[in-house]
């Protein structure tokens, strides 16, 4: 989900003795990539919110830190930060196209995936990297 990305909302707000408690869902569309072949994907997250508005001056406003529980400004309530936190929350840290993605290969760089199972890259131990240059077939240094 982008900067600007649209939520849907679907919540239930209640008047209770100490606030407004507002229960629900919240979705949204989010794109990335894959984090293992770097290839686009897109997904819906869907979360589910149980937040408590305090009133002012009620006995929850008054005994409570002001970031351990929501409050109600000029009759309002900030629903953003709420919404926001629940959705990153609910986001995978490693997010992928497929469980079993392959990834790269670390030597060309190709999807292991589009590469098949067959794909792979000769290794040459590098004490023996100068004699497979001189015979290696390229004569063009002979007379």
């Amino acid at each position: 989900m982008g900067k600007g990305g649209e939520v849907e909302l679907d919540l239930l707000t209640e008047s209770v003795v100490e606030g407004v408690l507002v229960t629900g869902t919240a979705s949204a569309d989010v794109e990335g990539e894959c984090s293992r072949c770097l290839e686009p994907l897109t997904d819906t997250v869907l979360v589910h919110i149980t937040e408590l508005y305090a009133y002012p001056d009620s006995t929850t406003d008054e005994t409570t830190e002001e970031d351990e529980v929501s409050r109600i400004v000029d009759d309002l309530i900030d629903l953003e930060p709420v919404v926001r936190d629940a959705i990153v929350l609910a986001l995978p840290q490693v997010p992928l196209c497929e469980p079993d993605c392959q990834g790269l290969c670390p030597e060309c760089g190709g999807r292991r995936a589009e590469l098949g199972p067959d794909h792979g890259h000769e290794t040459i131990d590098p004490r023996w990297a100068a004699l497979q240059e001189r015979f290696s077939g390229d004569n063009s240094e002979e007379k």
